[in-house]
């Protein structure tokens, strides 16, 4: 191109974005999602209350989180945990563990299936098939060797 001059090109929709929270039922892999317009402590706490009313026999909901700032900076988060805190326990990761949290693996798979280099045109298109594809594959496998205990110093590794 000269110099001073721009080529136009054609791009579809106008980069609107959506996002989902998610967490995976320990012992069956069912996956819960909510969705929401932005990531931050309203869709967070949104999940939280989506969970507490699905899994309402359990006495008890463990919940394992990232260190976004949003899952302990936000007063919404505060206000829910002093709130329903005997029912619902957040636990956080170590920073710049992702593969220690089992639901970033539904997410870097749901990533490589259909979000990167799609060719939707429209959000809602691609949220379609988002949602197509995690409803095909309702259930993730959760536990692995990185849940594992570790043996005790001593003790015989066979068993």
């Amino acid at each position: 191109m000269r110099r001073g001059q721009q080529a136009e090109v054609d791009t579809p929709g106008d980069n609107a974005k959506c996002y989902l929270a998610g967490s995976l039922h320990w012992r069956t892999g069912e996956l819960f999602t909510t969705e929401g317009p932005k990531r931050d402590g309203a869709l967070f706490v949104a999940h939280l209350h989506q969970l507490r009313r699905t899994l309402r026999r359990y006495k008890k909901i463990h919940v394992i989180c990232d260190n976004a700032k949003f899952h302990h900076g936000c007063w919404a988060a505060w206000e829910f945990c002093h709130r329903y805190g005997d029912r619902v326990v957040l636990h956080f990761l170590p920073k710049y563990a992702p593969e220690l949290n089992p639901i970033e693996r539904v997410w870097w798979r749901l990533h490589e299936a259909i979000t990167r280099n799609h060719q939707c045109q429209s959000l809602e298109e691609l949220v379609d098939r988002v949602l197509a594809w995690l409803s095909d594959r309702k259930y993730f496998t959760v536990r692995d060797a990185a849940y594992l205990p570790t043996p005790a110093a001593g003790q015989n590794q066979a068993a």
